[in-house]
């Protein structure tokens, strides 16, 4: 399928998100739609998609003029769209989640999940997207939720898919696994549109490349243009993409000491297993591993968001395993969590609670029960010019900004209060590149002044880059602690339980 966008423009009030965009997608082509977080990028495929109404501009597909009511009439014309944040049923089964609409029948009004069951395998196995067809959607990963969602659109017959930052949640395993798949679904001719601001990805599998900024098409590239050249396209400006810092010096005493903690989850199953560590003041220790190896579990024990089955945690010597949320705050910890949706912030507040979501109760914002509105909306006109949150106002609801502008919104609420212990667990997830650079510089500036710096990441890269020392974790215990010029290859194993062959850099 020929898809051609005509001069698509899109207006919210004054703010013009779509300025006349223009954009062609081949049959049987990967086409990467590459921008700044809030640079328009879902908004135009919204349009495409048939959530939004152009205000003016035409869309053609095989060159015939379209115009879609919703999201039904695009799924007739054969357009598939895989949303940021997906969009399933966790109490049904993947078979049900697939076939929802087009539900499979056996006897005149009767469901026969048996025929369900049936066609998703079927249709899994045609094109490599395993899937078990009776597990509960709340039971599997996300990137088995990413595949459900691909193999909905598939059963609707797509010809032209939407990938709307679809590794934004995913492990590199399933990166390489998610590319697999579409340069397969290429191959048989299928159109894909890759929504992403991430630039090694864009130059693994992208067959060409056009830049947003600000709403505007830059420019399309070959997959060849350097990281450099993409991160100028898409910023604006020359950006950094390696972390300057200069060399930890790491207070005496440590702030965060971790003494054999053991957490069980609801299963009865121990997931953090007898860990021990420590963290001063002036240093960041990286926590790598592959997700669902007790990172989450362990930073959560850390905030007081589970009790741990036994051992200790002491912030500055105070013992607080056994507090709950609101003390950790109050002892100085600063929390970045890994699922914002859930965790980081309350989508129907405006950004401007939303930033005072952990100081409300504070003296500047409140005098006993009655909020200083007026405070709390210079508070947000500050934060939203100091971290670049794209968005028309401090009175905007947070749930409609996109999900780089939410995360955006989490960490100026953080990093805005005296810490002395800053747990960042996948900070930078969903952020393009300008974003992350500001992160990365923002927690530095946290380490020099003298804060403790916890950084959970999957991004082996990011971990080396940023951190002074590296945890690893491997099945719910920390395997060794390295430093962070260990080869790649060294870590990789480590994480994967192993021990490598040879000493990479000595243990810290």
């Amino acid at each position: 399928m020929r898809l051609e966008i005509d001069g698509l423009t899109k207006r919210f009030g004054s703010f013009t998100a779509n300025d006349r965009i223009d954009l062609t997608v081949e049959p049987g082509e990967i086409h990467a739609l590459l921008g700044e977080n809030g640079a328009g990028k879902s908004t135009l495929m919204n349009q495409l998609y048939g959530l939004l109404d152009p205000d003016a501009g035409e869309i053609r597909l095989d060159g015939e003029p379209v115009h879609f009511k919703g999201p039904g009439d695009a799924i007739d014309a054969g357009i598939g769209m895989v949303h940021q944040h997906f969009m399933l049923v966790p109490v049904f089964t993947v078979a049900d989640n697939v076939t929802l609409g087009r539900e499979q029948t056996g006897l005149p009004g009767v469901l026969s999940r048996r025929k369900a069951r049936a066609l998703v395998r079927e249709l899994s196995e045609r094109y490599g997207l395993k899937v078990d067809p009776d597990a509960k959607v709340a039971d599997i990963s996300v990137g088995v939720e990413q595949r459900v969602e691909i193999l909905k659109a598939l059963l609707n017959d797509a010809e032209l898919l939407i990938l709307d930052e679809p590794t934004a949640v995913l492990t590199p395993q399933e990166i390489e696994e998610l590319f697999v798949i579409m340069r397969q679904l290429r191959d048989e001719g299928k159109s894909i549109v890759f929504i992403t601001h991430k630039l090694k990805e864009v130059q693994a599998i992208a067959d060409r490349i056009t830049v947003i900024r600000r709403g505007k098409v830059v420019e399309t590239v070959e997959p060849s243009a350097s990281e450099n050249r993409l991160a100028e396209l898409m910023v604006g400006r020359s950006v950094s993409l390696t972390v300057s810092k200069a060399p930890a010096k790491p207070a005496a005493e440590p702030t965060l000491e971790i003494n054999d903690l053991t957490v069980i989850d609801d299963r009865g199953l121990a997931v953090v297993k007898e860990v021990s560590l420590d963290v001063r003041g002036g240093e960041i220790l990286g926590i790598a591993g592959v997700q669902g190896n007790g990172q989450t579990e362990l930073v959560k024990a850390l905030l007081g968001l589970v009790r741990p089955a036994a051992g200790s945690i002491r912030i500055s010597g105070r013992e607080i395993s056994r507090q709950g949320p609101a003390e950790s705050l109050r002892h100085g910890i600063g929390y970045v969590p890994e699922d914002r949706q859930h965790d980081g912030f309350v989508g129907t507040f405006t950004v401007a609670e939303n930033l005072v979501l952990d100081l409300y109760h504070n003296d500047e914002y409140s005098s006993g029960i009655v909020l200083n509105l007026a405070k709390i909306a210079a508070n947000a006109e500050r934060q939203i010019v100091d971290f670049d949150i794209r968005t028309q106002g401090p009175s905007t609801p947070a749930g409609s900004l996109s999900g780089g502008n939410q995360q955006k919104v989490i960490l100026a609420r953080e990093l805005s209060r005296p810490l002395r212990l800053l747990v960042a667990s996948q900070p930078t997830r969903g952020l393009d590149v300008g974003s992350i650079e500001f992160v990365h510089k923002r927690i530095v500036e946290e380490r020099d002044q003298g804060t403790a710096v916890l950084f959970v990441s999957t991004e082996l890269d990011e971990i080396a880059a940023l951190s002074d020392r590296v945890a690893v974790m491997y099945d719910g215990r920390v395997v060794d602690i390295v430093d962070p010029s260990t080869p790649r290859e060294d870590l990789g194993l480590l994480m994967a339980g192993a021990t490598p062959a040879h000493e990479g850099a000595a243990n810290v």
